[in-house]
């Protein structure tokens, strides 16, 4: 029970700084390009990396503070980090077609069930 709490506690502060990066970066920059949630993907994964390069494979992260962390906090402020470092792994391990899966996939299909999201939305309503 207790690892649910440090998902939850890190997911609720990960997507109130998502919310309050995004906007102040959106308003700061005052541009029709989403540079607000751009940068919140970029900073997800230097933290990303950051943490996992300096706790996981150097220091030790305990696995409720990886909880906390990483599954809680960057699971809310940005899921494209998890999905970046995911791809990286597949690079480091030579796997060169999932790895091309992996991010044309998600980024191709992504688009596509946003389209027909969008669709389906509007079916609906109308």
């Amino acid at each position: 029970m207790h690892k649910y709490l440090y998902i939850a506690a890190g997911g609720a502060a990960g997507s109130l700084c998502r919310y309050l990066v995004s906007g102040v970066t959106q308003r700061m920059f005052a541009t029709s390009f989403p540079i607000g949630t751009f940068s919140v993907n970029m900073i997800g994964c230097l933290f990303f990396g950051l943490v996992t390069g300096l706790f996981e494979e150097r220091l030790g992260l305990p696995p409720e503070m990886r909880l906390l962390i990483l599954t809680g906090f960057m699971g809310a402020f940005t899921t494209f980090s998890t999905y970046m470092f995911e791809s990286t792994n597949l690079i480091k391990s030579g796997q060169w077609a999932m790895t091309a899966l992996n991010i044309g996939g998600q980024s191709i299909l992504g688009f596509a069930c946003i389209v027909g999201g969008l669709a389906l939305g509007r079916l609906i309503v109308s």
